[in-house]
């Protein structure tokens, strides 16, 4: 087992240093090949725990998680704007070589999400929705046809390439709203979302991750719920992990682990209905988890996916 994960820590740390040596990141023929070699390196169910690697190796995956953010922001930027050159953008989506994973993550969320809401959330904010909104595209086209979402960038550019592929389809374009704000900058607002989506890779590191989460907390309304992105495993290497003690003023429900090519973990949490002073004179830091049931089998793709159930319980 030692000897699999140091095979690969020198794999990933191997192709590390050729990524990080590359001129560009904008997708090309090199590009894609060693993210595609990086991705199926860490795909695969792997028991390591990326917080137990040593100092020069947490600074790698640290900067390789940037790396492939920054990839990734390029990769969307080209497809958005390739797609935005159709009449119908939203009828080639199938172009993007991701899609078919975007489709399996929303019919995933939106059955967890399903499990916990018992009604049809109104209206939804995704924070960090990029210029190729996908996952509001999939819910509101496949899972949620009447709610509105809201889709907040801080980036100007990535909303105009994101609204021009939606502002031509007659029920999106009334449905898809985009706002171009740091959502630290966003307090009132978030009170009207039921449901608040935080993209993977807003806030690429664990203080920035906390930092947001803790302005989320504040500004949500009690009771709304909180669909988080988080990695497991080799994983880590390519996304922030979310850990459950990291999630203040929330109670978590479930954590949910893919063991197939849906590479990001889904935590799901509900704002705890309790006066922000109380959250303010650190009274959130005694809620903590108090146990974990048994990891149980829960498979509503067939992908052989693992779900933890985390019980709160409220100790004031």
């Amino acid at each position: 087992m030692v000897c699999e994960e140091e095979l690969l820590i020198e794999k990933v740390c191997g192709l590390y240093q050729q990524i990080s040596s590359l001129e560009s990141l904008k997708p090309c023929k090199n590009v894609d090949m060693l993210f595609t070699q990086l991705v199926l390196t860490c795909i695969p169910p792997s028991p390591i725990d990326v917080t137990n690697l040593n100092k020069n190796v947490q600074e790698i995956r640290s900067h390789l998680i940037k790396l492939c953010g920054e990839a990734e922001g390029h990769l969307e930027t080209h497809y958005s704007t390739l797609l935005g050159s159709y009449d119908n953008p939203l009828q080639n989506l199938h172009i993007f070589p991701y899609y078919s994973n975007y489709l399996k993550l929303g019919l995933l969320e939106f059955t967890i999400l399903t499990q916990h809401c018992t009604h049809v959330p109104t209206k939804i904010a995704f924070v960090g929705s990029g210029p190729l909104p996908l996952t509001s595209i999939v819910l509101a086209s496949n899972h949620l046809p009447s709610t509105t979402f809201h889709n907040y960038d801080m980036d100007p550019l990535a909303n105009s390439n994101a609204m021009r592929l939606v502002s031509s389809h007659p029920d999106l374009s009334n449905r898809m709203l985009f706002h171009t704000s740091d959502i630290l900058d966003v307090s009132n607002a978030l009170k009207e979302y039921e449901v608040v989506y935080l993209a993977a890779l807003v806030g690429m590191d664990k203080e920035g991750k906390n930092r947001i989460i803790d302005h989320l907390a504040k500004h949500m309304n009690p009771g709304a719920f909180l669909m988080l992105r988080s990695a497991h495993g080799a994983r880590a290497f390519l996304y922030p992990v979310v850990e459950p003690c990291d999630l203040r003023g929330f109670e978590v429900l479930t954590v949910f682990h893919p063991t197939d090519e849906v590479i990001n973990s889904v935590v799901i949490a509900r704002k705890y209905p309790l006066p922000m002073h109380s959250l303010d004179q650190g009274l959130a830091s005694k809620i903590l988890p108090n146990k974990c049931s048994e990891i149980q089998a829960f498979n509503p793709l067939n992908h052989g996916n693992i779900i933890e159930e985390l019980a709160i319980e409220e100790q004031l």
